[in-house]
Order: C-alpha cells, then structure tokens, then sequence
C-alpha cells in the first residue's frame, strides 16, 4: 500500500478522532502558535466521554477551555510552562505545574518519566514522500509523537513546512482530520521608550558576527531596531518572531560566521505573524529541531560568541533572578533561560544577558530587591548570572563578591528606590549577611578584590 492510500485510510472527522482518547489518558498538546485548536475544541465539545484526561503542554495560545472550572471533571492541566490561559487553573487548583527546563522535556516522554497516551498536533500536509512537518512547533511534540501510543494529527495546508529535523511520516500518525484551519499567530508587541532604553543597551554589547537567542516580546524586538547596522549576525534560538525577518532581508543577519549549522538559522518553534509564517516555509535558511539539541547547553556552546537575552521579574542583591513565579503564584516557567544562560557561559566569547524593567505595578515596586519575594522560587541562580539590563543601564555580575553584585544592581535600579535600597543594603542587610559587608581596609589588599586590585596597580604604575 503506497502512503496516498494509507493518508486516505486514516482521514476521519475531528469527533470521531478526539473519540480515541480514554478517560486517565495523559495527552500532550502541540506547543504555543502550533496548537490544534480544531482537535481540542473537538475534544472538549465531547467532554461528557471523558474523566480525568491529563492534557500536558507549555504555553498554550488558544482559549484552553478544558482549564475552566466547569470542565474540571473531565479534564486535569499539567503545565509545563503556565500561560496567560492556564496560570490560573494552576494556581486554583484545576491542575499542576511540573518544573523543567525546556531541553528537558523530551526526555520526560521518551524515557517514560511521563508517558504519553495521545498525541495532538498541527501539521502540514504530506510532500511526495509522505512525510508531514510539524512546522512551526517540533519542539517537545515531535518527541511527544514518536513516544506516543496515538497520534492524532490536525492537517492544514496552511501549517508552514519548515525544514530540519522536523518531520513525520503518514505511516506513523493513526489519525488525520483535514482542516483549512490557521496557525494560531500573535501581534506585533507594542514597544514603549523603555523598552527602547532597554534595547540599546543589550545593542551596545552585540558585536559583529555574534550568534543571537532572543525570547519573544517588546525588549527582543526593541533589540533587533538597534542591529541594522551589525553584520553578520547569526541565529541559534529556540524561537524567533517578525523582527528577525527584516534583519535578514536587510542582510544584517547571514549567519556567516556561525560554527555550529553555517549559513542557517537554528530554531524549535515560531510564534508571530503570517509574514514570519510564510518566510519560515520551505526557506533552507531556517533549520528546525527537537528542543533537546536547540537547547542542549552543549550544543549551544559550539557557537562562538552566543549571546542570549532573557527577561526576568525580579533580581535581588546576590544576583538571584526570579522570572517565572510572583510570590507563591506561578507565572510563566523556566523554559529555556537557563539552556541558553549556561551555553552561553560555555561558548568561547559568549554572553548571557537577563532584561526587564526596573519596576513593576505602574512603577510601584522596584524589580530590584535585597531579598527575593516570600515564596518565588529562583530560576537562574547567582552563580550563572552575566549581565542584567534594565533602562537604567547594565550590570556585569561576573567576578563580583555580593557586595559588588548589590551596588552594581542598586545603580541600574529606578532612580525612585534607590535611596531605600541603598539604606536596605547599609543598615539592615550588611548586618543580617555577612557576606555583604565590605572587607576591613587591612584585609582588602590581602583577598584582592577588585577595588583593591585597581589601587594596587594605580600605585604601582606611579612608583615605576
């Protein structure tokens, strides 16, 4: 039987698709922009069939309706990365939230940590060969579908084909429900004058022929406004939106000077416009894979000169960096910040930046802190931090003792906090920590911290 015969086999309606699935089952749902938002509207329109279907994703873009109180018997959240339409299911109780780095996640599926029951994707439609690319979401969901034991795929014409290690064959989907369905897309953000500030200072540390992660959002498309006149820039992310598009067309970004994938941009998943969509398609320029290799620390590495730019909720004096929970709350997740934090550090000139605002609430609370909020959980530790942004200007956190870290952060705080931070850190927290009080002047030159060393050297210099 040739693959057009097996394609037309297993085309069957989205109901009597969404039918395979069983109560209990665990089923993983294709990520962000890639959802398949016609099999789970399908899924929940029958929710009476089902009790307690776990449906595991990261960010989810579509309505998620499953999350709503009133499907709570029919269907439990675990997310991997809670977004705007399940954060609240998870911090109400209708589900969970399992930590993880987004490299990782393959693993939890493939080594049965988590095993899937049901996979639902989003797909393009078969090539010549029969083989279906998972387009603008490979990330966890191919690794998801070959582990799983259904694979229900929604095919549209207009899921782009993108290339890379990003494709599966009829012959290993169960079922298919043809739609003329849309990608889910996201808007241009709207970027304010600080996020502006904020892109011209992580601009001022991007040099010719360096290799970029950005995430997604004002800041990394307030950056890429900065870079027309970089050259030879390259891409190694695990998504990238419209900014990008125009630094190639401008020839800004060529990936000339890439070690790692020559020539190409190194991608798992896409989220923006139809424009972004319609560039990824069938373009050899853009490479897609699993996002155990895009954000494999190691994999990363092989770039010279990586830069990755994050963002981030809170910082506090040791160069703790809080960026997915708010109190006890979960927010978002850690996704792939510290996978690019820690290739970065690995890279042979290689930079990790971590972006926000300096305040938050309108300008009511300072993101910088002497004390992370009761209940946040850290995401990137103190001892991986490189640079921290904000529209105040940078911080370099390498080679700083804490006390350094706290008045670096102090300086680039909004002007507003500055005197309470400063009156935090002098008269009650060098008392609670020891590690923050400066050395007595007749030990300084002995530990040679940097202060110290430049004296000694300013010294020298004058007795030569």
């Amino acid at each position: 039987m040739n693959w057009q015969e097996l394609y037309n086999q297993k085309c069957v309606s989205a109901s009597e698709a969404v039918a395979q699935i069983q109560s209990g089952d665990r089923v993983v749902v294709g990520h962000a922009c890639g959802s398949p938002e016609t099999l789970l509207a399908a899924m929940v329109a029958g929710k009476e069939q089902y009790t307690g279907v776990e449906l595991v994703h990261m960010v989810s873009m579509g309505p998620s309706e499953y999350c709503s109180e009133e499907n709570a018997v029919h269907f439990f959240h675990n997310s991997l990365f809670a977004g705007a339409t399940s954060r609240t299911a998870v911090n109400q109780g209708r589900g969970i939230f399992t930590p993880c780095h987004f490299s990782q996640i393959p693993r939890l599926f493939t080594d049965n940590i988590l095993p899937v029951d049901v996979t639902l994707c989003m797909i393009s439609p078969p090539d010549e060969h029969g083989y279906c690319s998972f387009g603008i979401s490979v990330d966890y969901t191919k690794p998801a579908a070959e582990s799983s034991r259904l694979v229900i795929a929604e095919v549209t014409p207009h899921m782009p084909r993108t290339l890379g290690d990003s494709f599966i064959h009829v012959s290993d989907i169960d079922f298919i429900v043809e739609t003329n369905a849309k990608p889910l897309t996201l808007p241009l953000p709207k970027i304010t004058p600080t996020d502006e500030a904020i892109g011209g200072h992580i601009a001022e540390l991007i040099k010719d022929g360096d290799c970029l992660q950005l995430g997604i959002g004002a800041v990394p498309d307030s950056i890429l406004g900065f870079l027309k006149d970089k050259k030879d820039l390259g891409v190694h992310t695990e998504m990238f939106s419209d900014g990008v598009v125009d630094l190639v067309e401008s020839g800004v970004i060529t990936c000339a000077k890439k070690n790692l994938h020559n020539g190409k941009m190194a991608a798992t998943f896409f989220m923006g416009t139809e424009r972004l969509y319609k560039f990824v398609h069938n373009n050899p320029m853009v490479m897609m894979f699993p996002v155990d290799y895009t954000n494999s620390p190691a994999v990363i590495a092989q770039n010279d000169n990586m830069v990755s730019v994050n963002s981030a909720l809170q910082v506090d004096f040791n160069g703790q960096v809080v960026s997915d929970t708010i109190g006890h709350k979960q927010y978002s997740g850690t996704g792939g910040q510290v996978d690019f934090v820690r290739g970065a550090a690995m890279s042979k000139g290689g930079r990790s930046i971590l972006a926000f605002h300096s305040t938050a609430a309108k300008g009511k609370i300072s993101r910088v802190v002497p004390r992370i909020d009761p209940g946040a959980c850290v995401t990137t530790a103190r001892t991986d931090v490189h640079y921290i942004v904000t529209e105040f200007g940078v911080a370099d956190l390498r080679g700083k003792s804490v006390s350094e870290r706290a008045k670096a952060l102090i300086n680039i705080a909004h002007p507003e906090f500055r005197e309470d931070l400063r009156a935090e850190f002098e008269n009650i927290y060098l008392k609670e920590n020891p590690l923050l009080r400066p050395l007595p002047e007749e030990h300084r030159k002995r530990y040679w911290p940097h202060e110290a060393r430049q004296d000694f050297l300013k010294q020298y210099a004058q007795a030569s």
